[in-house]
């Protein structure tokens, strides 16, 4: 395998590397001008694949052009043949994720039960690696609880080891564990079992495996009726629980085909933007699960290449490989993409598209899955998209805005005046936008007054904002926003006309031009309306639209509050009053609700400080003379 590139440090000479393109198979990877793999292909000819994309006779969809004007350079590397060439584009599309190819969004790992056979006394594990070290492996299975549940489930009813003593090296030194003393081991490793009875447990295991639960079944259902007629009733409910846990686990386990072997059943289901590709996971003969797949980049995709796509990158990813893939329909790359997975897998692997009987009901069966979840999927966005998108045009529509984008809210908290502090909470298409929230520590403002907080926060938010504006024009850079150079569509303030006016004197000052909208409370302290260009807005408060002011609201409104107990806690809710011999806790907080601030605590005379419920006249003297040294 050789890479083959050349490109001038400063121009890359598309027409004359085109002529350089060998006839050999082979990947190759288009770039933009900022070097970004946009694209990975592979072809049987470079020369001819590449080539096509340039050809202004070459009849191409509309991706495919964009893609092109974006190509500032391509590069390439030759395989020694094509199934090489698929691997090599496959691990480069996966590594690299290039914009213009279709994309398989889950990246999972399903979990396998794992049983050591190849020890002595083997274990049942759980794993996420399917390794060739002579273990027997069951699975994929699509729930990592529910394989957590059935080991669990096994190792009780075999009563078989869970440590990683190397065993029967180990046999004797030390002590037996906590599940010897529980009757969920037989302590191999105090040699309380003999090996040939312990194995015989892991042979009943590896049936339950297999799905021959009738025997076990039986069992369960012998001991548990022996132990009863014995009065022994805890042992009896100890076998009911674990009849209970295997009858649940065979009913899970649906007969799909008598012919035991394994196989994925693949549908697909797309529309203009999405497609979603649902996989049956078939194991000796029964629907063990099933999982859906995002694919994105699919509009202009034919339903072969989607899948074409889909079986590439999924089965990259997969440790076990089935016999047989059955698929709706023939794919281009169908005979290559077999002989691969064959490779890998080290036997016939077989990617068939059924015509007839119950393996094509089967592949309906999944792409009517695949439907589902893409129409259920699309009825959750446009829901979303109501609290959001429409909520935000509701609100433009109701004061006559054209649109609105990025909205800013602010709010204030304290106690009485005490650390006041600010928050700016954002939202852009409805949605938080939270990486854009500001906290504000008030630095000129002492005791409860919400409107010169409100105007500090807002003239250093936008100061701040103006500033950082005019380093990007300097530094010319474009369309990049720091953390306060991106101003709202809207403002929305906490409060009505006040509130308002205390935004627009400051946007004024600083000749900013935003809309200040207020949120109008009823006398509960509910939003009832929005006060816009000095008129109050009635809102149906079961609107999209009034739904959201509510949420962002609310999270203003959260987001201060947390501020503010996150400086009380770092602070140790310390006062100049805690300093005061005679104040303690209940009298400060009465000092706090009696007086509007620090200042005038300070400046109130004995007989003022002595109507403050709980106060002694000592006390009195003592706050009067502490403030006076």
């Amino acid at each position: 395998m050789n890479w083959c590139m050349e490109m001038n440090e400063i121009t890359f000479d598309i027409p004359g590397e085109l002529k350089k393109l060998p006839n050999n198979p082979g990947v190759y990877l288009m770039h933009d001008k900022n070097d970004t793999i946009i694209y990975v292909g592979k072809a049987i000819n470079l020369n001819r694949r590449v080539h096509s994309y340039f050809r202004a006779s070459t009849k191409r969809t509309a991706k495919i052009d964009r893609m092109v004007s974006q190509i500032a350079y391509f590069e390439y590397i030759i395989t020694d043949s094509e199934l090489e060439a698929l691997v090599l584009e496959n691990n480069l599309i996966k590594e690299h994720r290039p914009k213009y190819n279709t994309m398989l969004k889950d990246d999972k790992t399903y979990p396998y039960i794992k049983v050591t056979v190849q020890e002595d006394y083997p274990r049942i594990l759980f794993s996420r690696l399917m390794k060739k070290d002579k273990a027997k492996y069951f699975g994929p299975y699509t729930s990592a609880a529910s394989v957590k549940d059935t080991i669990e489930l096994i190792n009780k009813m075999y009563q078989l080891r869970t440590c990683n003593r190397s065993l029967p090296r180990d046999i004797g030194k030390g002590r037996a564990c906590l599940n010897y003393h529980m009757h969920q081991c037989k302590a191999p490793c105090m040699g309380l079992v003999s090996k040939e009875a312990y194995q015989e447990n892991v042979g009943r295991a590896l049936d339950f495996l297999n799905g021959n639960y009738n025997v076990i079944l039986k069992d369960l259902e012998s001991k548990m009726l022996e132990a009863s007629e014995n009065l022994e009733f805890e042992e009896a409910i100890r076998y009911r629980e674990l009849l209970s846990s295997v009858k649940s686990v065979a009913q899970k386990q649906k007969i799909t085909h008598s012919d035991g072997e394994d196989k994925d059943v693949i549908g697909m289901a797309k529309d203009e933007k999405d497609a979603v590709v649902q996989v049956f996971f078939v194991r000796d003969g029964k629907l063990i699960g099933r999982e859906h797949f995002y694919m994105t980049n699919v509009s202009e995709q034919s339903d072969s290449d989607i899948l074409g796509s889909f079986l590439k990158q999924f089965y990259a990813g997969t440790p076990f490989l089935p016999k047989t893939i059955m698929l709706p329909q023939e794919i281009e790359e169908g005979e290559l993409i077999s002989q691969w997975l064959s490779s890998r897998k080290g036997m016939k692997v077989s990617v068939v598209i059924p015509k007839k009987g119950s393996k094509e009901k089967l592949v309906e069966l999944a792409a009517r899955n695949a439907q589902l979840v893409l129409s259920q999927d699309k009825e959750r966005i446009r829901r979303e998209e109501g609290r959001t998108i429409g909520a935000v045009k509701e609100i433009a529509a109701l004061i006559g805005m054209n649109e609105i984008n990025r909205i800013e809210a602010y709010d204030i908290s304290n106690i009485s005046g005490f650390q006041n502090v600010g928050s700016m909470v954002v939202y852009e298409k409805g949605k938080p936008h939270r990486s854009d929230y500001r906290k504000f520590k008030i630095q000129s403002v002492s005791g409860p007054n919400d409107y010169a907080c409100m105007k500090e926060v807002l003239t250093r938010r936008f100061v701040h904002g103006l500033r950082e504006k005019e380093e990007l024009k300097e530094k010319e850079i474009e369309d990049t926003f720091g953390s306060f150079s991106k101003f709202p569509d809207l403002l929305l303030m906490d409060g009505g006309k006040g509130q308002v006016n205390i935004a627009k004197e400051v946007l004024g000052e600083l000749h900013i031009d935003i809309p200040v909208c207020g949120m109008v409370k009823d006398d509960n302290h509910r939003t009832r309306g929005l006060y816009y260009n000095n008129v109050e807005i009635d809102i149906d408060r079961y609107s999209e639209g009034f739904k959201l002011i509510t949420r962002i609201q609310d999270e203003a409104h959260r987001f201060a509050i947390e501020f503010h107990r996150s400086l009380r806690r770092q602070s140790g809710v310390h006062s100049v009053l805690d300093d005061i011999r005679g104040v303690g806790p209940a009298r400060r907080k009465a000092l706090m609700k009696s007086f509007d601030s620090i200042d005038e605590i300070k400046n109130a005379d004995v007989e003022a400080l002595i109507q403050v419920p709980g106060m002694t006249a000592a006390v009195a003297e003592e706050i009067y003379r502490f403030f006076r040294q």
